[in-house]
């Protein structure tokens, strides 16, 4: 049932993004990572004889199953944009496992790396050395096109209704960015999207990926829009992706830092990102 609907939720955003026909974001508004001055020097993985990474089937857009039952998604094309820049073509390999198992998997040397959004927390820490984050999950503000607001947000959403799921990190933060806003909690995100469509709330405050998945999607019915940037916040939403290696193999996850910051500075990062991210959340 699972993968049924990653086939389903992959085929419904092909459909209605192609039919929005969403303009390209600009470049401020793709995520960066490695820093205008970061400078790594290449490591030597001559010695290694593969590089396999473990991923997942069940996150869209991620890593899925596409139409045909073939691997796909953000995390399969990065790693073989990584694989490049290592000149590790040809002993690369991306294979999935069913969550529950990733973890045993990568302990039994059964691969190198997750790549699989394996959360970077203290324990984890413990266990494996991680790459720096290739993508963080922003917060965002949604508005209708309508009444879209302005900066400064804070003065802005002073006493204004703001929707927000009910006992969720998100909800947190918008208490502690805009303690002067109403906010208006919902236990469904279909609820809450559907009384900012009606004009019953001012604005939501979410997750910025789910909600432009949502923007861009017919339920939305380009009613709505991002209002202000992206909110950072790694205290109340974790540290975002990063990719997982064992804790002895510090030239591993060196390696794969040069790649990542080689595929920022020559664009290819940017033009994955758009790739599966047409409404840019940043």
């Amino acid at each position: 049932m699972r993968f049924l609907m990653t086939l389903l939720v992959a085929a419904f955003f092909c459909s209605t993004a192609q039919a929005a026909q969403i303009p390209s974001p600009a470049p401020g508004q793709v995520p960066g990572f490695g820093g205008p001055k970061q400078r790594l020097s290449k490591p030597d993985l001559a010695a290694l004889p593969r590089l396999r990474f473990l991923t997942t089937v069940d996150f869209f857009p991620f890593n899925y199953l596409d139409a045909t039952g073939v691997l796909s998604g953000f995390h399969v094309d990065l790693a073989r944009k990584i694989c490049v820049e290592l000149d590790m073509t040809e002993r690369c390999q991306i294979q999935a496992l069913p969550w529950p198992e990733m973890q045993a998997a990568l302990g039994n040397k059964q691969g190198e790396a997750i790549i699989a959004g394996l959360a970077v927390t203290a324990d984890n820490r413990d266990r494996y050395l991680f790459s720096q984050p290739y993508m963080r999950f922003p917060a965002r503000l949604v508005t209708l096109r309508a009444t879209r607001l302005d900066e400064p947000l804070a003065a802005n959403l002073d006493g204004k209704r703001v929707g927000v799921l009910a006992r969720t990190a998100h909800e947190a933060l918008l208490r502690a960015l805009f303690p002067q806003a109403r906010a208006v909690t919902y236990d469904r995100a279909d609820w809450l999207q559907e009384d900012l469509k009606a004009g019953k709330i001012n604005a939501l405050f979410g997750d910025g990926m789910r909600l432009s998945f949502w923007l861009a999607g017919k339920d939305a019915a380009q009613c709505c829009t991002f209002a202000g940037g992206p909110y950072l916040a790694p205290s109340y939403l974790g540290q975002g992706l990063s990719i997982a290696v064992p804790r002895d193999q510090p030239a591993l996850v060196e390696a794969i830092d040069f790649a990542l910051t080689q595929i920022e500075a020559g664009g290819a990062f940017a033009e994955l990102y758009l790739r599966y991210f047409p409404v840019s959340f940043y």
